[in-house]
């Protein structure tokens, strides 16, 4: 099998070099947030783009999730039925793998609902980047109507968004460390246990270190969506770029693999780790000393 892939690429290769040069393809271009409805007060931009639209539909989706498998629930006595049961897999992991695993029991029920809800709309927010939409800013006619066409984008893969999420980590993360421990105990707790002489060397570096966790956390999310998109992307483009049918019997196999890894592992295992290093950071801060 693999030397009949290795042969059909061969061939696409040995095509007329004019198959080759008419087709054009940027992946990058899927990734740009044109203003479909501008909002502008005064210097802050707050338009509405693809990445906006995203969002907001996986809002929708993370509340419909919660509804349909935490909330709808069998008559009083009734088996627990598939969605019922489905549901409370996932509170288990939100609960036991994430809350209980980096936060103090004392902040359990304050931000569990926070982690918890966190891995939802994350995992929610991923797996629509790979529901083929009308989204797009390409269009096509069809009997005189301009009518978007179908594509694949995620807005964790962009940064902006990960940042803002990555951010109220951050935020809740320092707000809660003065809140339990107060401003000189928490702030001191970022110093270790070291000759003052070294304090004008270590006192920067953990200082940057918790803005590191600010950086970490959300690039981690942005390249792992980016990059799995871009893959895609870029195999299916091939097909188009070189005009060779005969390319999409490698292309087409390798793009579908990239997605079922992608939709399989990657978009859950994102969610799951995000919400999880939030959970330690916030646990951390309220309980310093450990």
């Amino acid at each position: 099998m693999r030397r009949v892939l290795v042969a059909l690429t061969t061939v696409a290769l040995l095509l007329p070099a004019n198959a080759f040069a008419r087709g054009s393809f940027d992946p990058t271009k899927e990734f740009e947030q044109k203003e479909w409805v501008p909002i502008h007060l005064g210097p802050l931009n707050l338009s509405i783009t693809k990445a906006v639209v995203y969002l907001m539909l996986g809002t929708l989706l993370t509340i419909v999730f919660g509804i349909v498998f935490m909330r709808v629930r069998g008559g009083s006595g009734s088996k627990p039925g598939r969605r019922q049961t489905f549901g409370e897999i996932v509170y288990e992991i939100a609960q036991t793998q994430v809350a209980e695993q980096g936060l103090p029991t004392k902040a359990i029920g304050r931000w569990f609902p926070y982690v918890a809800t966190l891995m939802i709309f994350i995992w929610s927010v991923n797996i629509l980047g790979f529901v083929p939409l009308p989204l797009s800013d390409e269009k096509f006619h069809l009997f005189g109507l301009t009518l978007p066409t179908f594509a694949v984008f995620a807005a964790t893969s962009t940064l902006s968004v990960t940042l803002t999420l990555s951010l109220l980590t951050f935020v809740f993360t320092h707000v809660e460390g003065i809140r339990w421990n107060g401003p000189v105990k928490y702030f001191k707790s970022w110093i270790p246990d070291v000759p003052k002489g070294m304090y004008p060397l270590i006192v920067p570096l953990e200082i940057l270190g918790q803005f590191m966790r600010l950086i970490s956390l959300s690039v981690r999310l942005y390249a792992n969506m980016l990059a799995g998109h871009m893959l895609i992307l870029t195999f299916i483009g091939l097909i188009f770029v070189l005009q060779s049918v005969v390319l999409a019997v490698v292309a087409v196999p390798a793009a579908i693999a990239f997605y079922l890894f992608e939709v399989v592992i990657v978009v859950s295992i994102q969610a799951f780790i995000f919400s999880a290093l939030s959970a330690i950071y916030i646990g951390s801060a309220i309980e310093p000393e450990h």
